[in-house]
Parts: C-alpha cells; sequence; structure tokens
C-alpha cells in the first residue's frame, strides 16, 4: 500500500528536483523555456519556490518518488502583493523567460473557476518510478484532505486527461494559450 504524507520543509529539495524531472518535457514548461538544457536547470528552483509558496496557503503530499502541491480555496491565483514580495526569486528562476511565464500563467488564471475550489497546482511523478501507482496515490490523498470542495487543475498534457478520469476528474474545457501556445484541459472534481 502507497501512503502519501504531508511534505515538510525538508522534503523541500527533493521534491523540487523530483518535479523537475517529471515536469522536464511538459509543454506549458517547453514554451516558458524553450531551451532543454536552461530548463532543467531552472525547474528545481521554480518548483522550490512553489513548494514555500503552495504550503503557506494549501497542503502539499508526498510519497516516495511522487508529489503533490495544492493551493487552498482563495489563493489558486498568485496575488500581485505575493509577486512583489518574491520578485527577486522569481526572476532569478524565470531569468529571460519572464514574459513568457507570465504569459502561460496568466492564460491559467483567465480559466479558473469563479466559485470557491482547492487548486491541484503540480502533481508529478519520478520518470523513473511512473506506472507504480505513486501518482494516483498522492492525489487521492489531496481529494481525501479537501472536505468535499471542488478540486480543479489544468493539465497540458493531453495523455494527463485519462489519468485524472480515473481519478474521478472531468474534462471542462480545453483551450490554448495564445497562437501556437501550449494547449490545456482544465479538468474538475466534485
Amino acid at each position: 500500500m502507497i501512503t502519501a504524507r504531508p511534505a515538510l520543509f525538508d522534503d523541500r529539495d527533493r521534491v523540487a528536483a523530483m518535479l523537475a524531472r517529471a515536469f522536464q518535457d511538459d509543454p506549458a514548461f517547453s514554451c516558458i523555456f524553450p531551451d532543454p538544457v536552461d530548463r532543467a536547470a531552472r525547474l528545481p528552483r521554480l518548483f522550490r519556490l512553489s513548494f514555500d509558496s503552495d504550503g503557506r496557503t494549501g497542503m502539499r503530499l508526498v510519497a516516495d518518488g511522487a508529489a503533490t502541491l495544492w493551493r487552498g480555496p482563495g489563493h489558486a491565483r498568485t496575488g500581485w502583493g505575493e509577486m512583489v514580495r518574491q520578485a527577486v526569486p522569481i526572476v532569478a528562476a524565470l531569468g529571460g523567460n519572464t514574459a513568457r511565464a507570465l504569459r502561460v500563467s496568466g492564460a491559467i488564471d483567465a480559466h479558473m473557476p469563479a466559485d470557491p475550489f482547492w487548486y491541484l497546482h503540480y502533481a508529478g511523478c519520478d520518470p523513473d518510478h511512473q506506472g507504480k501507482g505513486l501518482g494516483s496515490a498522492v492525489v487521492a490523498a489531496g481529494l481525501e484532505r479537501v472536505g468535499g470542495l471542488p478540486v480543479y487543475l489544468e493539465t497540458a498534457r493531453e495523455t494527463n486527461v485519462g489519468f485524472y478520469q480515473r481519478l474521478g476528474f472531468a474534462a471542462t474545457e480545453e483551450w490554448q494559450v495564445g497562437s501556437g501556445g501550449p494547449r490545456f484541459w482544465s479538468m474538475r472534481h466534485g
């Protein structure tokens, strides 16, 4: 049996590195960071920032080889206050990719529902551990903890749609970032 537990600060670097590997070929991050070498170097920094931010406003869960970062109701969008407070580390993590990141982030925010919901910000499984049920277990553990509120996510991988449907999510919208940007599928649970 796979058990997910709350991620502690001591898990931060390991979770960030694992999520970076899991999202290395993700279409959204490939759009933001077109150079794969630059992407591999910058994603761990970006996921460390998300680990910290999501831990303040939601929950972080980990199972060996998989993790989820959640934002609680009312905290799905990154507010301007947080962006100003975190401007230096965010720009350091993004480098010259900031404009593309803001374009993708703005499109994601524009497609979020208006009603209260938990936001499954990131769910990832180490590529070496995929297919073992770890990702399903850590997402299911989060679904058990959200207290019956709806959950929203978006994915830029069409192959993930079926994965989330097996966990009870339904696709609600398919959309694209600008002209030629990555496609996303919005999904809801509950």
